[in-house]
């Protein structure tokens, strides 16, 4: 058994302690891990029991990386994963965050194709094959990303896309409009076709809002 000699709140590390043990044997913990089971000077610890600490302290500090980079917006289960690897957490560790993220409805790859659907469309229409392609790498099943996906039309999104880009091609003759947006429309995802149909739909309007 080892007993605990001092419990130190480590300076440079806000929101951990350090346990000290009077083997000479030492390691830190979060500090509300420490608070859970109340750990205090002079308590006795096996060596199981300072492995369970470490590995609760672990999912701990994992739980709170997924739950930071989860803050700004809603992330695919792959995303976190991947996240929480680089940042050197164990696989047993991850599995025990995604579950958990997932019993409280915080990880969910439906609703998050569904926001990030929801999103391009609002904020930066794209054709279909483009968000697809973008629920890919971020690690959505094929089977959800066809689910979400279906019914998107992008004669709609090709034409808020190109009402947006044409004020700043004002200035341009026909050939220019056509060349820079149509390129912008490229990059945008949407196919030769309504591209040409899209342009031409802009320039006119354009045109007949001209005054005579």
């Amino acid at each position: 058994m080892n007993t605990v000699t001092v419990i130190e709140t480590q300076m440079k590390r806000k929101g951990r302690v350090k346990i000290f043990l009077d083997r000479g044997l030492a390691f830190s913990l979060s500090l509300p891990v420490a608070a859970e089971v109340g750990l205090h000077k002079g308590q006795t610890l096996s060596l199981r029991e300072i492995e369970r600490l470490k590995s609760a302290d672990q999912l701990h500090r994992s739980m709170n990386s997924a739950l930071k980079f989860m803050s700004p917006r809603p992330r695919s289960e792959a995303e976190i994963r991947a996240r929480l690897n680089r940042h050197g957490f164990d696989a047993d560790t991850i599995q025990q965050v995604l579950a958990k993220l997932k019993e409280q409805g915080l990880v969910d790859d439906i609703a998050f194709a569904r926001f990030w659907r929801e999103n391009r469309e609002t904020f930066k229409p794209l054709g279909r094959r483009l968000i697809e392609l973008e629920l890919k790498q971020k690690g959505v099943d094929a089977e959800t990303i066809a689910e979400t996906t279906t019914g998107i039309d992008d004669e709609p999104s090709a034409y808020r896309a190109a009402q947006k880009k044409a004020r700043s091609l004002e200035r341009l003759d026909y050939p220019s409009f056509r060349k820079r947006l149509g390129a912008f429309l490229r990059r945008r995802g949407f196919n030769y076709e309504l591209i040409n149909r899209t342009t031409d739909r802009i320039w006119q309007e354009r045109d007949n809002a001209q005054p005579n």
